[in-house]
């Protein structure tokens, strides 16, 4: 048995799943073989470590969400015809396909609608035509998938495909209140703090529906990141929302309050107080990147990453 051979029979036999034959032959390798010997060293340091990884827990809105949208399904299958463009859509979203495939399906999806959106402008009357308005509903439908994506996703264990749920905003035309709830609980509940400052960047943009800038005033008290503290400031001073002055207020009165948000907080109130945004207030920041904050990992684990 030659090296190559065994290193790809090393799992098999850390899974003690190789005949009697050829785990002795193996180990007669193992023997001589000093390259073999450490890359089974190796090898059974990453198992164990992996063994020993935290599984992350669920989110406490994962069955609430789950089952409102399990209510809202079924509502909508009820009053989808069978042959519909909704329940051909809520028919695509049962099948258990590879995420690369449902990404091309996507994206070929909205080069179509691109494609055919252009040429019937340039070949149709400004008057809508039936094909026109078949046109717009059909750009309804990929914008009520983007939706779904975003609702799905947003729950993702990884902080990256949140990120990404998050960026779908900027696709939809208007969102929906059970879009703005889900980013609502997001801003207020995420572990992780650039997807908090991305989803207060998505919910400013739609800071022109009542409930978002309602919900963005009650987040203020549940912010404990000084970063998201200070860009929620901004937010309101660029909004000039009155009723952010007595939770400002009440959160400048923390005696553990980061001196750089005290400050920040100051200069919003006396903004919201003229009528007017400060010259100094900064607007939220247009990226982030999941690696400036974040908890650091285990030594050992962050070695087989």
């Amino acid at each position: 048995m030659n090296c190559e051979q065994a290193e790809n029979k090393l799992i098999d036999y850390l899974n003690q799943q190789l005949p009697a034959a050829e785990q002795d032959a193996l180990r007669a390798h193992l023997a001589h073989c000093p390259a073999c010997q450490e890359e089974l060293e190796t090898m059974q340091h990453m198992w164990h470590t992996l063994g020993s990884v935290r599984v992350p827990e669920p989110s406490e809105n994962v069955r609430p969400a789950f089952y409102s949208m399990l209510a809202s399904y079924k509502e909508e299958q009820a009053a989808t015809s069978k042959f519909s463009l909704a329940g051909l859509r809520q028919w695509l979203q049962t099948l258990v396909l590879p995420r690369p495939v449902v990404q091309l399906a996507y994206s070929l999806c909205l080069v179509g609608v691109g494609l055919a959106a252009g040429w019937w402008l340039n070949t149709r009357k400004v008057t809508p035509s039936p094909d026109q308005q078949q046109l717009a509903s059909l750009s309804k439908q990929v914008e009520k998938m983007q939706q779904v994506m975003l609702l799905t996703l947003i729950e993702n264990p990884s902080a990256t495909e949140r990120l990404r749920a998050v960026s779908y905003t900027k696709e939809l035309s208007s969102a929906n209140p059970r879009v703005v709830e889900a980013l609502l609980s997001t801003l207020n509940h995420d572990e992780n703090v650039n997807v908090r400052l991305a989803t207060l960047e998505a919910l400013a943009a739609l800071a022109y529906d009542p409930a978002v800038r309602l919900g963005l005033v009650q987040a203020l008290p549940q912010q404990e990141s000084p970063l998201v503290q200070s860009a929620l400031a901004d937010v309101m001073v660029q909004l000039q929302d009155k009723r952010s002055v007595q939770p400002l207020r009440r959160l400048l009165a923390q005696p553990d309050l980061n001196e750089a948000v005290k400050s920040k907080i100051q200069e919003s109130l006396k903004s919201l107080s003229d009528g007017q945004p400060s010259k100094s207030s900064t607007s939220t920041p247009k990226t982030y990147h999941e690696t400036l904050h974040h908890p650091r990992p285990d030594r050992a684990a962050r070695t087989i990453v």
